[in-house]
């Protein structure tokens, strides 16, 4: 079917009268809509009357939790409608005019704040444009970086979840004038945070009322609730101060003679000391409730501590002093007896020193023997000398190399002792002889002295190691369970754990 040139011109000329004509409807409907409007009137049909409004609103973005500061900074839609009824045409009289829109200030809206803003200008909000359509239903979106003021409970830090509100209501009207009533947050749009994960933002509407005013104050409280990702606090904080309180166990193993037991301990107790400013740097200056990687840090400081002062009586053990006394006896069978039981330690070649210094023993009583058997024959200088020196068999106990401790004080007792040295005794008048006796009597007992200063410190530095040892297995299991108790002991520990280190 062929179209005349005719009717083309025709349609062509009913398309530009119909946009001329939708043009001058618009122009008109604006001038009636506006014609005796007044924004400062409450636009209702009855005064006694409330004018109810729809609030909601739709969250985009975490975008900062400033735990110091107790801030929440977020991007969010308002989502706020109402009936005007002055701004309502019928559509037939002005076709094809379905929707209108107004800048601000030009007709009425509701004055609805965050109440807990904690923004310099407090309405951080773009004013933009009021859709209205032909029923006189108002659609305000305005957009805005909100800064609201949170409490930041930062007990379980950095295993926490954080409950930020954002309380809004009017600001001059209340219940009676204006009924505001909640719909759904919307997080559809929602951009994930790289911090924080978005729980949810359940919403509740209250009312409030005043000593003033009889009336209620509605508003809309929406809580955001996020939980933060442990992952790079883990492997920054938590990680880090773990292996340096294992760290803090080698004080214990490392050998008292190599002198860097002290400095190992202040080494690793300053390196707590960084980590701890490191959190109190982020964290904010209360004292409602100290943090759990705080108090986990607090623990490990004491533990590093009292392991320096352990060692400390380690190193005095060890490096004890023979004139100093020997040990207490309590402390011999606290530490030489129950402990080395428990802990199954032994003395270093106390297997091996017992033979040795039984057959030392069986050396002295044969001399013993030899010595009352044989019978010195009368001013025989060789003679004399023979039968001392070989009274004197006896009497020196050579340290066998596996022991490393003269055990002749063990073997033969100073009476024993001297009873074979006066047994060779020369006849009056022979001073050589007499010489050469004192001096072997000095020699042994130098060596009897040394036998006991060497016993001595053998005890003490055996006790500094069984004190090494028990401290060792004291603080180990001290430091797993301090690890395990207070990072467990967080409500969402294995959560957080199977989703942010899965």
């Amino acid at each position: 079917m062929r179209c005349s040139p005719g009717g083309a011109w025709l349609a062509l000329a009913a398309s530009l009268l119909h946009v001329s004509l939708q043009g001058e409807f618009q122009r008109k409907l604006y001038k009636e809509l506006v014609k005796n409007y007044n924004p400062l009137e409450r636009p209702v049909a009855n005064d006694s009357q409330p004018l109810t409004v729809y609030f909601s609103l739709s969250l985009l973005q975490i975008m900062d939790v400033d735990e110091k500061n107790q801030v929440l900074t977020t991007n969010i839609w308002l989502q706020m409608s109402w009936t005007d009824h002055y701004l309502q045409w019928n559509v037939s009289e002005y076709p094809g005019v379905k929707t209108v829109r107004f800048p601000d200030g030009q007709i009425w809206k509701p004055d609805i704040l965050l109440y807990n803003s904690a923004d310099e200008r407090f309405d951080a909000t773009f004013h933009t444009n009021v859709l209205v359509n032909s029923s006189g239903h108002c659609q305000y979106l305005p957009p805005g970086i909100f800064k609201s003021s949170c409490y930041i409970d930062v007990r379980w830090f950095p295993f926490d979840v954080q409950h930020c509100k954002l309380k809004f209501g009017s600001w001059s009207y209340g219940g009676w004038s204006l009924d505001l009533q909640m719909q759904e947050a919307d997080i559809s749009g929602y951009i994930p945070n790289g911090e924080w994960d978005l729980v949810g933002i359940p919403g509740k509407r209250s009312e409030k009322f005043y000593e003033c005013c009889k009336e209620p104050y509605p508003d809309v409280t929406f809580t955001v609730t996020m939980r933060r990702r442990t992952l790079y606090y883990g492997l920054n904080l938590l990680i880090p101060c773990v292996l340096i309180s294992a760290l803090a166990l080698l004080v214990f193993l490392l050998p008292a003679d190599s002198g860097e037991k002290i400095s190992l301990g202040i080494t690793v107790l300053l390196s707590l000391t960084v980590f701890m400013l490191l959190v109190a740097e982020i964290m904010p200056a209360t004292s409602d409730s100290v943090p759990l990687i705080a108090q986990y840090f607090a623990s490990t400081m004491i533990i590093v501590g009292l392991s320096v002062v352990v060692t400390v009586i380690v190193l005095q053990y060890h490096h004890h002093d023979p004139d100093g006394g020997k040990m207490p006896k309590w402390t011999r069978v606290v530490l030489l007896n129950w402990c080395a039981w428990f802990l199954r330690m032994k003395r270093p070649g106390e297997d091996k020193v017992r033979p040795a210094c039984q057959h030392a023993r069986r050396r002295c009583s044969l001399a013993s023997v030899e010595m009352s058997a044989v019978a010195p024959p009368p001013a025989s200088n060789g003679n004399l000398l023979y039968i001392g020196f070989r009274g004197l068999d006896g009497v020196h106990c050579a340290p066998t190399p596996d022991s490393g401790v003269v055990c002749g004080r063990m073997a033969c007792s100073p009476t024993h002792d001297e009873h074979l040295l006066h047994a060779g005794q020369p006849p009056e008048g022979d001073p050589d002889l007499a010489k050469i006796l004192e001096e072997v009597r000095y020699i042994a007992n130098r060596f009897r002295c040394q036998d006991e200063s060497e016993a001595v410190c053998s005890e003490w530095k055996f006790a500094a190691c069984v004190v090494d040892r028990l401290c060792l297995m004291a603080f180990s299991v001290f430091t797993i369970i301090c690890t395990i108790g207070i990072l467990m002991s967080a409500p969402n520990f294995v959560e957080a754990v199977s989703k942010d280190f899965a």
